[in-house]
């Protein structure tokens, strides 16, 4: 081999050598979600449309771009992470839901395949990027799981940027919790029973999270998700977007799963490990975990949303039990895919 040879392969990031002297791609790759749900094909504008395609696109490309410059899975899914909190389109960040008091409570987490660390943050108001705290949570703390002021004081610590909860707001999110207030009214003045009230909601009141996932040229695999929570949400609920095993889950040994639906369902049945679980101990696939956990075991339960999942090999998995999942995926292999509805693969 002669010294240009040698010297270009060598600058090449994606390249390495086998035991035998062969070059050998290392293979990388992303896949994002902006949230499942009850989304209505015959509302989808083309306008509409295109905007939360070039959004997830540009998020799919902010994360890839790092992962082919060599830059770790955990900096490419904050990358995606955060291009979706900052758009209006989905219910994280900027685009987060309302509480019934009309104001805004945001979850995150993060977790590391290679080490099994992980952070979490819920009901944070004043962060204005709950995935980037869950990762000081992470990196800076010794606990895993930071909630309500405690976190928010963190994140001042911690230099983060700060903002005024009025900054959430967004017009067609107060409509939705108008809307809410409005059935939940109703159903109780029916029921006399906020439970049953709040069940009669329909799912697009209970779902819509961002979250991504990716393996990165060391190999090592990560996953991070975030959220506004559920419309209407009262005395400080928690989904399962924060909860480590059922919102979010990463371990090389098997997978790495970013979830989104009914939160409740996901941490009754920890949907993220367990997928990740039947992986590591039942040698299944990553598309056949994934698939049976979200449409047999949560269909089952009556649990609605659907999650993204990636393993050591790239191999990546989107299924969903709704009628849409706002998704996106690229690999180092030049496969590419942006889609919203079920047949669309």
């Amino acid at each position: 081999m002669n010294k240009l040879i040698v010297t270009t392969l060598l600058a090449l990031p994606i390249i390495g050598f086998s035991s035998v002297g062969y070059a050998v791609e290392k293979p990388f790759a992303i896949a994002i979600h902006g949230g499942a749900g009850t989304i209505d094909k015959s509302q989808m504008t083309a306008e509409k449309r295109k905007k939360y395609e070039r959004t997830l696109e540009q998020a799919l490309e902010a994360g890839y771009q790092l992962l082919s410059e060599g830059k770790s899975s955990q900096q490419a899914i904050i990358a995606a992470i955060q291009i979706m909190e900052e758009s209006p389109l989905f219910n994280a960040g900027k685009g987060a839901v309302y509480t019934f008091e009309g104001t805004h409570e945001l979850d995150a987490s993060i977790m590391d395949g290679k080490t099994l660390n992980a952070g979490a943050v819920s009901g944070v108001k004043t962060v204005k990027s709950p995935i980037a705290l869950a990762q000081r949570v992470m990196d800076e703390s010794v606990h895993v799981m930071l909630s309500g002021e405690g976190a928010e004081i963190f994140a001042k610590e911690q230099g983060l940027a700060l903002v005024e909860n009025s900054y959430f707001n967004t017009q067609n999110r107060y409509n939705s919790l108008l809307k809410a207030k409005e059935k939940l009214k109703k159903a109780q003045d029916a029921n006399k029973n906020y439970q049953a009230a709040h069940h009669s909601l329909p799912t697009e009141y209970k779902v819509g999270t961002v979250g991504a996932v990716a393996l990165d040229q060391s190999g090592n695999i990560a996953a991070g998700t975030s959220t506004g929570g559920m419309t209407a949400k009262r005395y400080g609920r928690v989904g399962d977007a924060p909860i480590i095993g059922a919102g979010t889950y990463a371990n090389n040994e098997s997978c790495a799963v970013s979830a989104t639906g009914h939160g409740e369902y996901f941490i009754r049945y920890h949907v993220a490990a367990d997928i990740c679980a039947r992986m590591q101990y039942q040698e299944k696939s990553l598309s056949e975990a994934a698939d049976t956990v979200i449409n047999k075991v949560l269909v089952t339960a009556g649990g609605t949303g659907g999650v993204i999942a990636i393993d050591a090999q790239g191999n990546i998995a989107m299924p969903f039990n709704t009628s849409g999942m706002y998704r996106a995926s690229k690999t180092s292999k030049g496969e590419t895919f942006v889609g919203i509805f079920k047949d669309e693969k």
